[in-house]
């Protein structure tokens, strides 16, 4: 299996449809009157479905094991099919349609089941994905224009060059692939005076988006969320929260982590931590959720409020 870990838990839901077609309109009649030898086809049908909802991870081998916190069949009986539709919710790391569209095939396969006693000329039309949501391509935003990031290092060692960076140009390549151009980048070591000023001189170019790597943790040269926290126009403090929380469900350190991030005028500034790792994992907790930050400013200020 894929490794999912660093997806978020979001709000997944998909609906798939399954259609069986019989050959004599009789057979449909007899499924109305609950006429049919094996007994009742629909009520019959959706137990197997939920069931095949459940398992489906148990058959399919690259499918994850996964909590199903709702699920539900209903059929629409028609002059000369049936039509199945599966509806299926959790909350997780990765989507349901699977299991949606499992659960309407072994629905679909108890009908054939249970009919084919009196019907020989049965047909399973299709098995299909009719809707999913949920996951990062449903928080992505679309913008009028190609929006401009900057990358600040904030790191004694790499300003010496003793160091060498790796934190700053994970991120830089992250945002490349969710098509933020990023602009500016540069290196300054753990002194207030000098981040403050690099990052009120990038707000001040227009720059949509400001991360910064390095100096939030506990040791006494790490000053990053003194040095930002004053030239904040208004801090978010629910950034930092989600990115706390992912963090400390993968590493327990990840409590004492003082990043912060906030708005100065419409740009967003956003503080990372200096380790890979660090790095890595609050991009995965923020990203492209938090971009909708930037759609709201640019929302507002197209119309003038």
């Amino acid at each position: 299996m894929i490794d999912i870990t660093h997806k978020p838990t979001t709000l997944r839901e998909a609906i798939a449809e399954a259609t069986v077609t019989v050959s004599m309109a009789g057979t449909i009649a007899a499924v109305k009157q609950k006429r049919v030898p094996k007994g009742d086809v629909l009520e019959a049908a959706r137990v197997a479905g939920l069931f095949g909802i459940k398992k489906t991870a148990e058959l399919i081998p690259d499918c994850h094991p996964l909590p199903v916190e709702h699920a539900a069949l209903a059929f629409e009986v028609k002059d000369m099919s049936i039509v199945i539709t599966v509806k299926v919710r959790t909350i997780y790391r990765t989507g349901v349609e699977v299991e949606a569209m499992h659960g309407a095939s072994i629905a679909a396969l108890t009908i054939y089941d249970m009919l084919k006693p009196i019907d020989k000329g049965i047909t399973i039309d299709r098995i299909r994905l009719v809707e999913k949501k949920g996951g990062k391509s449903d928080w992505k935003d679309d913008f009028d224009k190609a929006l401009h990031a900057a990358v600040l290092v904030i790191s004694d060692g790499v300003a010496s060059g003793k160091k060498e960076d790796k934190g700053g140009l994970l991120v830089v390549d992250r945002l490349k692939k969710l098509g933020v151009e990023c602009s500016g980048t540069t290196v300054v070591p753990d002194e207030p005076e000098k981040i403050a000023a690099q990052v009120k001189a990038w707000a001040a170019e227009g720059f949509d988006l400001i991360l910064s790597t390095g100096g939030t943790g506990l040791s006494p040269r790490d000053r990053t969320p003194e040095a930002i926290a004053p030239i904040l126009d208004r801090e978010v403090p629910g950034i930092m929260e989600a990115a706390r929380a992912y963090g400390q469900a993968r590493m327990p350190l990840a409590i004492m982590s003082r990043g912060i991030a906030g708005m100065i005028g419409r740009t967003l500034v956003i503080t990372l931590p200096g380790s890979t790792r660090g790095a890595q994992e609050t991009m995965d907790a923020l990203f492209p959720f938090v971009l909708h930050v930037i759609k709201v400013q640019e929302h507002a200020f197209r119309h003038g409020s």
